[in-house]
């Protein structure tokens, strides 16, 4: 069971995504909350595997209740909610620890399957946000050694290069010809070498470390 907690200022928002999670038969909510700061509580209280966290909300924002709750040890895994896919706050959140993000106007099935993907150690990036990250990331100068990548080995840095690109591991698998259980041992060697949580930390540790061209 995939225990979730719902952080929206919207209390029909709320509602509607209990009442949508609570049909998933794997997904249990165990906790609600209004801000960023019942955000944070919640995170330490309550500990549940994920958190669906809104992007802009009263007291505390979403991308500062996600860098509060990321910097505790072992903290769940977020999810930001936003209106708009071009959200300039979405690439602050992925920087501060989310994993991804949904749309609010993401239909049920792809909501429950984004939550089931990132509780399985997956990072959740639409094709434009993996673009838009090669973008901004392209007008800053590398904010991470490079040497910290010196601990992987040449296949090892392909594979981080697939990732950042956005590549689910069958993708990698077909693109890199080799098997799906091969490219699950090296994405998490890759983790455990950069210590990066999940595939969103490792995508954004690619790209502040100059990997990714522009």
């Amino acid at each position: 069971m995939i225990t979730v907690a719902l952080i929206d200022d919207d209390a029909l928002i709320r509602e509607g995504l209990r009442m949508i999670l609570d049909q998933a038969g794997d997904i249990e909510v165990v906790a609600t909350g209004s801000d960023g700061l019942q955000a944070v509580r919640i995170a330490r209280d309550v500990r549940p595997d994920l958190m669906l966290i809104d992007i802009r909300m009263p007291n505390l924002d979403g991308i500062d209740a996600t860098r509060q709750i990321t910097a505790e040890p072992d903290p769940p895994r977020i999810i930001i909610l936003t209106t708009f896919e071009l959200d300039e706050y979405v690439f602050q959140a992925l920087r501060a620890g989310a994993s991804g993000f949904l749309l609010k106007r993401t239909e049920p099935e792809r909501l429950v399957d984004a939550i089931r993907i990132v509780a399985d150690g997956e990072a959740l990036l639409s094709p434009s946000v993996t673009r838009r990250l090669i973008d901004e990331f392209s007008k800053r100068p590398p904010s991470v050694a490079p040497e910290r990548l010196s601990v992987l080995t040449d296949r090892e840095s392909e594979v981080l290069v697939c990732i950042a690109r956005g590549l689910s591991n069958q993708e990698l698998a077909q693109q890199l010809g080799i098997a799906g259980n091969t490219v699950k041992t090296h994405v998490k060697r890759i983790l455990t070498k950069l210590g990066a949580r999940d595939r969103a930390q490792a995508i954004v540790i690619a790209y502040e470390s100059g990997l990714m061209p522009g």
